[in-house]
């Protein structure tokens, strides 16, 4: 684990499971545990002796997938693997059970089945010859590691179960804040006349039915009230005391609530980027806006930067978008559901593999993953992991680091 993290989750202690490699590590289990580090065998696997009988485990994988083939030796040499009856089980994390039967190929027993990853297990090895039966259990371990909930929560280790999902491709937006265009009003005197008084200026905010102006009426020479039919801000005041009112509005309301953002669209995404798309919407140091949708697309471009146009009505929760700002927009597009899929964030390289790390109660371990369809958020997973199972989202790199801290290999 990096010093980094060490010092983040000091004084609590992660403890790593000696990560041993597959035919290592040993535990005190029934009648032939292996207590100290079992001895090597001639083909390099990991030799269990009872008495005169031994057998040599070693896991073939060069070239094919991997299988178990075990060499039986008696008084130290090679025994007629027809005269062993053996049998291996293996119990995952998890409550998954391998058996494996063997049958005599030339000097070795040859396990019927594929061993699959992570090479990580318990062992029980069963051999039987003339009548005896001999037993051995030991631990093989690789990518696992164990970290107390404590530690996990100071790492800022996050969790989820594997699921459906759906995947899609990224785009970024960029656009430019405007007010919506239904966000402006001019109100105006219901008679022609002189302007006696006003009682907003510029930036005031104003109340619907609020009084904004007196006018005196070039007919009647009655004085009468101008109200607000809007709520808002004055964005302009053309009238002013004296001046006679006509065509020209005394104030232009406009309502800051209301803001839209155009977003300029490449030529190369016009195929993929469709009106009621969603998108989210933050500002250029990442502060969230919000969600929302696309509008329809404006009959007008960005002649200058050669773009079409696109709107969105945006949420200016709080005031503080202002037109003129530039804001960014993410959305997904060619989206697709998927039966079984990761976040893309919790993906680690372990050996040749793409793995995520599966925890179940406080242990990790890897989980060797088969990848299709690969987007932003979510990567789609054709095997390796069971739906349900609980694994490492946020965080994920601490756990590999704790991982490799331990050692693993992959040696038989």
């Amino acid at each position: 684990m990096t010093k980094t993290f060490l010092a983040r989750v000091a004084p609590l202690v992660l403890i790593a499971l000696p990560l041993a490699a597959c035919g290592s590590a040993e535990t005190d289990e029934a009648e032939q545990s292996e207590e100290a580090e079992a001895p090597e065998g001639p083909h390099g696997g990991r030799l269990l002796t009872d008495g005169k009988l031994s057998v040599e485990v070693t896991i073939y994988e060069a070239g094919q997938d991997p299988q178990y083939r075990v060499y039986p030796y008696l008084d130290g040499k090679p025994l007629d693997p027809a005269k062993v009856n053996l049998q291996i089980v293996l119990r995952r994390l998890g409550g998954q059970i391998d058996r494996f039967r063997f049958t005599p190929q030339k000097d070795y027993l040859a396990g019927n089945g594929v061993v699959g990853e992570p090479h990580s297990f318990d062992v029980e090895v069963i051999a039987v010859v003339d009548g005896k039966r001999s037993r051995w259990t030991y631990d093989s371990y690789e990518g696992r590691t164990t970290i107390t909930p404590e530690a996990a929560r100071q790492g800022g280790i996050e969790v989820t179960t594997v699921g459906p999902a759906t995947i899609g491709d990224a785009r970024e937006l960029f656009g430019t804040v405007q007010l919506n265009p239904s966000a402006r009003s001019e109100i105006r005197g219901q008679f022609p006349g002189r302007v006696v008084s006003v009682t907003k200026g510029v930036g005031d905010y104003v109340r619907r039915g609020e009084l904004l102006a007196r006018v005196e009426s070039s007919e009647s020479l009655q004085t009468y009230p101008v109200y607000s039919t809007v709520s808002g801000v004055v964005a302009e005041r053309p009238g002013n005391p004296g001046n006679i009112t006509g065509d020209q509005p005394l104030y232009v309301i406009t309502d800051p609530a209301a803001t839209t953002v155009v977003f300029n669209i490449f030529p190369k995404d016009l195929g993929i980027v469709r009106p009621g798309m969603r998108v989210e919407v933050a500002s250029q140091d990442g502060r969230a806006v919000g969600a929302t949708t696309l509008g329809e697309y404006l009959p007008e471009g960005n002649a200058q930067a050669g773009t079409a146009l696109i709107r969105a009505a945006i949420p200016n929760r709080g005031g503080w978008i202002r037109p003129g700002m530039t804001l960014r927009g993410k959305l997904q597009v060619n989206q697709q559901a998927v039966p079984l899929a990761v976040r893309t964030e919790a993906i680690q390289p372990f050996r040749d593999f793409q793995v995520v790390y599966a925890r179940f109660g406080n242990t990790y371990e890897v989980r060797m993953l088969e990848l299709g369809r690969k987007g932003t958020e979510y990567t789609e997973v054709l095997s390796g992991i069971e739906p349900g199972t609980p694994y490492v989202t946020k965080g994920s790199f601490l756990v590999r680091a704790d991982v490799e801290k331990s050692g693993a290999s992959h040696d038989h």
